[in-house]
């Protein structure tokens, strides 16, 4: 079983590594507080989804620690490494307190995210050749992601053929075994 860490010390954002980085890869810093992430939250008590990136596979980028999203991800995400996927419980106190962010969030939230923590870079100048630069690596990204999303898609289907393949040779199993056993029923008279 993973295990959790109190990231804050009072319980308000835990952390439960999903899917390890490798060794060698990168976090952010100072010199690399931009980040990409993919994710999808949840409300802890219902489990309902407000929030992903996966529907449109998109990638959702800002600067750590520029108050410009949720406290719990400045905390978190702080903690992570390139490739690293991670389930960020926070607390209301974390995420958007007694308010809360009506109509998907109520008051007093707990949310649950699991957060994929893909790129992080330095600040860049707008110039053109970065602009596109950029575009180009977000565009591999959303390729990646959604040879990915085939995939798990290919992958689904295959069960879902293997399971009605089982459940046909199990009704076939039942129908030959009432068959059988009238048949012998019959005969032995």
């Amino acid at each position: 079983m993973a295990e959790t860490i109190d990231l804050t010390g009072d319980g308000g954002v835990l952390k439960t590594i999903v899917k390890r980085a490798k060794p060698e890869a990168i976090g952010p810093c100072d010199n690399l507080p931009l980040v990409d992430v993919h994710y999808e939250g949840t409300l802890a008590e219902t489990g309902e989804v407000f929030d992903t990136t996966h529907e449109d596979n998109t990638i959702f980028s800002f600067e750590i620690g520029k108050g410009s999203v949720i406290k719990a991800w400045d905390v978190a995400l702080r903690t992570m490494k390139v490739g690293e996927v991670a389930k960020i419980t926070c607390k209301s106190d974390y995420a958007y307190g007694t308010a809360g962010s009506p109509p998907e969030i109520p008051p007093n939230a707990t949310l649950i995210f699991e957060v994929e923590l893909v790129a992080c870079r330095p600040r860049k100048g707008s110039s053109v050749a970065s602009v596109s630069d950029e575009r180009a690596r977000l565009e591999e990204l959303k390729r990646q992601r959604e040879m990915a999303a085939a995939q798990k898609e290919e992958e689904k289907k295959k069960r879902e053929e293997a399971k009605a393949a089982a459940a046909a040779r199990i009704q076939a199993k039942m129908d030959a075994k009432k068959g059988g056993g009238k048949g012998k029923a019959k005969g032995g008279k």
